[in-house]
């Protein structure tokens, strides 16, 4: 089996349905902003702040091409941001992985994200659909390299689980 990667912007839902993918498909789960905590023994925050965002960019390539050279399967949450830096999106088009867009649309995406603190990008936001609207369209250019485009809004998990599964299956 290849290697399952979810993008899209936070709050899309990647670490919900990996979990979720992963448990069905017996799977190792990787969320690659907790990856790269473990391996730097900071937060994503404390990085931001102590090192910035272009050394946690650097980080960020280096820990995907690290996990992609794997020759196991497992079932990979990005970042956000990880498509928009260091052509990270061309490796979303590699034959090793099968690589799905979770789809939101700004009012989505600001609903869930409105009591969320631990968001670096978010800290000194007011507005989040002001926020919202032009960063997804930025980002949206490198999201739509995935394989798959997934639409999340008005669905519940286990309906976005099943049908990427249906499209894993056809891909195995």
């Amino acid at each position: 089996m290849k290697k399952i990667i979810l993008v899209g912007y936070m709050g899309s839902g990647k670490t919900t349905i990996g979990k979720e993918l992963s448990a069905v498909l017996q799977l190792p789960f990787i969320d690659l902003d907790h990856y790269i905590e473990e391996k730097e023994q900071l937060s994503i925050n404390e990085l931001f702040k102590q090192k910035g965002e272009i050394y946690f960019r650097k980080q960020e390539h280096f820990c995907l091409k690290h996990l992609l050279s794997n020759k196991k399967s497992f079932v990979l949450s990005l970042g956000g941001g990880t498509p928009c830096y260091a052509n990270n999106h061309l490796l979303l088009q590699s034959n090793q992985v099968v690589s799905f867009y979770l789809q939101a649309s700004v009012n989505t995406l600001a609903e869930r994200l409105q009591n969320v603190s631990n968001r670096p990008l978010l800290a000194d936001v007011s507005d989040l659909k002001t926020y919202i609207g032009p960063h997804l369209l930025e980002r949206a250019y490198f999201y739509n390299f995935s394989h798959y485009k997934i639409n999340v809004n008005n669905k519940d998990t286990t309906s976005i689980r099943n049908e990427i599964l249906t499209l894993i299956l056809k891909n195995i």
